[in-house]
């Protein structure tokens, strides 16, 4: 008897006794299959679980180009122009550090226009004093649309601002 003819006859032999009848996840499809990657699979699995973002796998240009993104996105939650104008020469104090020591692939970053953000911000804080507050009918009492919210909730009642990521770094990096 041959090593295959035996395992087929080991198979054949437990679908008779119905060991595969009522396995869990019978008739469900395999998880990530439609992956092309499956050599890696359990890595991503991993990570996945441990809470470690993809971002962290990046070459460190592509890392300064999404911190510039997430800057332009938020920088309308930052306090005051001083906060944008420290945040953006911090973020070129980085960008500028990564052109003298590059590491990974050569990948152009440009600077954060100071400028631009400033302006940004204040288009962001102009827009917000517009809203009129609601009259309470019952009392009669102005009521802002932060003020229901909770204490540190924006005044769109999102979540507390929370400190930009560049304060934490550079409250780390401080010797």
């Amino acid at each position: 008897m041959s090593f295959p003819s035996w395992i087929d006859q080991q198979i054949a032999e437990a679908e008779k006794r119905g060991v595969f009848d009522d396995l869990p996840g019978t008739g469900k499809p395999l998880p990530n299959l439609g992956e092309g990657d499956h050599g890696q699979v359990w890595l991503r699995d991993y990570l996945r679980r441990e809470g470690v973002s993809s971002e962290e796998f990046l070459p460190a240009p592509l890392k300064l180009r999404k911190q510039r993104e997430r800057l332009a996105e938020n920088v309308h939650h930052l306090r005051s122009e001083d906060e944008v104008r420290d945040a953006v020469k911090e973020l070129n104090r980085l960008i500028v550090d990564a052109r003298r020591n590059p590491e990974g692939p050569a990948i152009f970053v440009p600077l954060a226009n100071q400028d631009e953000m400033v302006a940004r911000w204040k288009a962001a804080h102009e827009a917000k004093p517009a809203a009129s507050p609601v009259t309470d009918s019952a009392s009669g009492a102005g009521i802002s649309p932060a003020s229901g919210a909770g204490a540190g909730a924006t005044a769109e009642g999102g979540p507390p601002s929370r400190r930009g990521w560049w304060r934490r770094r550079r409250r780390l990096r401080r010797p």
